[in-house]
């Protein structure tokens, strides 16, 4: 457990890690010129886009791993027995509270993407559709994660979230890596909608 700058965090979600950071506010966010100024509908954006093409990206992987995922999903790739980031916040909730929840489940997301995408480069690397699904996902999630760092530093001054990240597939066997991929981007399908329902009222023009 410790304190991990924000630029710090953008550095480890390069790579699968399990750790934490806490909450704090105070005097140690960068300039606020970091912020663009369309930074608000520049998330709408990105949230919008992860919303639009997950059903597809979890579709495709299932297509890409073969037998027995493809005709035992349901089984296979339940998401009861891993670590997700819990997501309660709904429309009424403060922004901020919202902002927060959002950095932590997309901070999560890039990480299990690196891992997936490891994963999925050594076990499929024909699969060229799928690697580029998965690199522009990740490209669009770092991007959002930029931008929520910006409107939580700007608007409110916190600079440091408290973060889980999910557990890491490297030595685990080719089935379990699999499985453990499908088992998140199952559960992404189900958190994305919840999530761009609760943001996008929030990032609305004043």
């Amino acid at each position: 457990t410790g304190v991990v700058p924000f630029v710090a965090l953008l550095l480890l979600q390069r790579r699968p890690v399990a750790g934490r950071a806490l909450l704090v506010t105070g005097s140690g966010c960068p300039s606020h010129a970091l912020c663009r100024s369309n930074v608000q509908e520049q998330t709408r954006r990105q949230v919008a886009v992860l919303n639009a093409t997950a059903q597809e990206l979890f579709s495709l992987y299932l297509k890409c791993q073969g037998e027995p995922f493809s005709s035992e999903s349901d089984k296979l790739c339940n998401p009861s027995g891993i670590f997700f980031p819990a997501f309660r916040v709904n429309r009424t909730s403060e922004r901020k509270e919202v902002m927060v929840a959002m950095y932590k489940l997309f901070a999560f997301l890039n990480a299990s993407l690196g891992n997936i995408t490891r994963d999925q480069e050594e076990l499929n690397p024909m699969a060229k559709e799928l690697l580029e699904r998965l690199h522009n996902t990740t490209k669009t999630t770092r991007g959002l994660i930029s931008n929520l760092t910006c409107l939580l530093c700007k608007n409110y001054n916190i600079f440091q979230v408290d973060v889980r990240y999910g557990d890491s597939s490297k030595g685990k066997s080719a089935f379990k890596k699999k499985q453990q991929g499908c088992q998140v981007l199952r559960k992404y399908v189900q958190v994305i909608g919840q999530a761009a329902r609760v943001l996008l009222p929030h990032l609305s023009p004043s």
